[in-house]
């Protein structure tokens, strides 16, 4: 059977990154986060002290990015120049700075090479914002993975709390929602569903229904090419 390139694109707090993780074991696939690209390029800059605002500064760490992906275990790591930052991408302020920097045509450009190469050759599941539209127009199998603002809310303090760091609420609410407003009213690549994703809607669904529906629906696609 082919092996393909799945996209899953979708706002934050869908259960992208879960899901993804779960459907490229189920699937025996490689897992390509795009919107950890994106949190290492924030990071990045932060510690060299530029603003996230700076939009040529920002593409040149993005053309500099030494990173990989590994699973230790059953988790997705993410790795700077042989640095595990998994955990230091994943904070409130990195996550806002991440949305601020992929405004940027320049970083945008500069990645988009890299994802693309990341992904050569199928066999592929990937995770982001613009997957489907923008990085992996072609690809075979696509969804877009969404869930009401108010349980994407939960989830993400939930995730936090599970490592550790305890923030409000109505605080994250508000954060989803302006970032949401700012990924979909971006001029370059905002966040919208391809013409020929699958929408899927996490809210009531256990992530083992979405996995085994997604999972099914990649596998059907495969056999038919």
């Amino acid at each position: 059977m082919k092996q393909v390139v799945v996209t899953i694109d979708g706002p934050a707090g869908a259960g992208k990154s879960s899901v993804a993780k779960q459907l490229a074991r189920r699937l025996g696939y490689r897992l390509l986060d795009t919107g950890a690209i994106y949190r290492a390029v924030a990071l990045t800059t932060q510690r060299a002290g530029t603003a996230w605002t700076d939009g040529e500064r920002c593409a040149q760490v993005a053309r500099d990015l030494d990173i990989r992906f590994d699973f230790v275990g059953d988790k997705n790591h993410v790795f700077l120049a042989g640095e595990d930052v998994s955990a230091a991408i994943r904070t409130p302020e990195v996550s806002q700075g991440a949305s601020q920097v992929s405004a940027h045509p320049p970083v945008r450009s500069a990645l988009l090479e890299l994802q693309r190469r990341l992904g050569t050759g199928g066999g592929v599941v990937v995770e982001g914002r613009d997957t489907g539209t923008i990085v992996f127009p072609n690809a075979e199998a696509k969804f877009f993975l969404t869930a009401k603002d108010e349980e994407r809310a939960r989830r993400r303090v939930a995730e936090l709390a599970a490592s550790g760091t305890t923030v409000d609420f109505a605080v994250t609410l508000s954060e989803i929602r302006e970032r949401d407003q700012r990924d979909a009213s971006r001029d370059v690549a905002p966040m919208v569903p391809a013409s020929d994703a699958v929408i899927v809607d996490s809210s009531t669904q256990t992530l083992e229904e979405v996995v085994e529906s997604l999972a099914t629906s990649v596998l059907q696609r495969a056999a038919s090419l």
